[in-house]
């Protein structure tokens, strides 16, 4: 059993027992987090697709971790003009143990 769960701003395929990183959510490690947003729910044989959502269907799980991505690189540069910038980033994600699919 499966299911596509939108946090974020993103949409991540989700299966019981699975850890997910997702964007940041807030919380400490521990506390259980529920998703609201379910696209679609599969149990294998039958596919339920929500129009945007599905309505009466959870996805819950507690949080694992708390951390940062790794760092990428972002660097602009036009030849011939001088020009250089050099950034780094580091995404923060929270890494969510799914414990239960409900329908």
């Amino acid at each position: 059993m499966y299911a596509i769960v939108d946090s974020g701003g993103k949409q991540y395929k989700v299966k019981e027992g699975e850890i997910v990183k997702v964007e940041k959510l807030s919380g400490n490690v521990g506390d259980t987090v529920s998703f609201d947003k379910i696209l679609m729910l599969s149990d294998g044989e039958k596919v339920n697709v929500g129009t945007p959502l599905l309505k009466k269907v959870a996805v819950n799980g507690h949080i694992v971790e708390q951390d940062k991505n790794k760092k990428i690189i972002v660097f602009k540069y036009k030849r011939r003009k001088r020009y250089r910038r050099k950034h780094g980033h580091r995404q923060q994600f929270t890494a969510v143990k799914i414990d239960s699919i409900k329908a």
